[in-house]
């Protein structure tokens, strides 16, 4: 009875480390398809971004500005040609400034190509970025433009840059002559604030690993476009700390 006994816990002690084993097994392949399916949809945004970006570049400045209003209002053909009546080119060469501190900020930028930055750098001479501006974002020191108060952000240029600028009357202007384009730039503003919000909400919750792997995952083209000190500067670490997770991903 004895033997019998010993032999069927034995038995039964070898099932339940061919289940261990199996469960496993099991969450292991899941594991290693998850970090599959997660490669192949970040390498699948990156392509679709690249295409989008490559798309943004073979249109013109009044085409790239009328599907990006066109996101967010509707505007008939002739009340487009008039809003974009207000909008200015301008063309900037890379490292050139745009704002200063101290500077009126009497116009905001909607990038056609390029990249921008807005930065503050503090009594210790330590740069904090704010934003990157890429083709379809904007730019300016919002709080100097709607306050008429010297800046206290400067924007620059990461590369040659193309921009639409719009002063601020005639965005007001706009705004009152157009219910269309007042929807426009209020939704504009609510999802600017949103993101802003968001940043903010990482920065003091998630560590600079986490926040560096959103930022890839969100912009991946931002690491083609914008020096590795700079990005950086925008998750607030240094250089060498960048470098280390840059390291890590591959």
């Amino acid at each position: 009875m004895g033997k019998e006994f010993s032999s069927l816990a034995f038995e039964i002690n070898n099932k339940i480390i061919e289940k261990k084993n199996l469960v496993h097994d099991l969450i292991k392949r899941s594991y290693n398809l998850n970090k599959f399916a997660n490669d192949r949809f970040h390498s699948a945004k990156i392509l679709i971004h690249r295409f989008t970006l490559n798309l943004v570049y073979t249109m013109d400045a009044k085409e790239i500005l009328k599907v990006h209003v066109a996101k967010l209002a509707s505007l008939t053909d002739e009340q487009f040609d008039y809003f974009f009546s207000f909008f200015k080119k301008q063309r900037f060469k890379k490292g050139q400034a745009i704002i200063s501190e101290g500077d009126a900020a009497d116009c905001e930028y909607f990038v056609i190509s390029g990249c921008l930055k807005s930065f503050f750098i503090n009594d210790d001479l330590k740069m904090f970025i704010l934003q990157f501006a890429m083709p379809t974002w904007w730019a300016s020191d919002y709080n100097a433009l709607y306050n008429h108060t010297p800046a206290t952000i400067s924007v620059d240029c990461i590369t040659d840059t193309e921009v639409l600028c719009l002063t601020n009357d005639d965005r007001e202007n706009l705004c009152n002559e157009l219910h269309n384009a007042e929807h426009f730039f209020r939704w504009r503003t609510n999802k600017g604030y949103v993101a802003a919000n968001k940043r903010l909400l990482s920065f003091m919750n998630n560590n600079v690993k986490y926040r560096y792997e959103e930022l890839l995952k969100l912009y991946p083209e931002l690491y083609n476009i914008v020096p590795k000190n700079l990005i950086a500067a925008y998750l607030g670490v240094s250089r060498e700390t960048l470098s280390r997770l840059y390291q890590g991903e591959k």
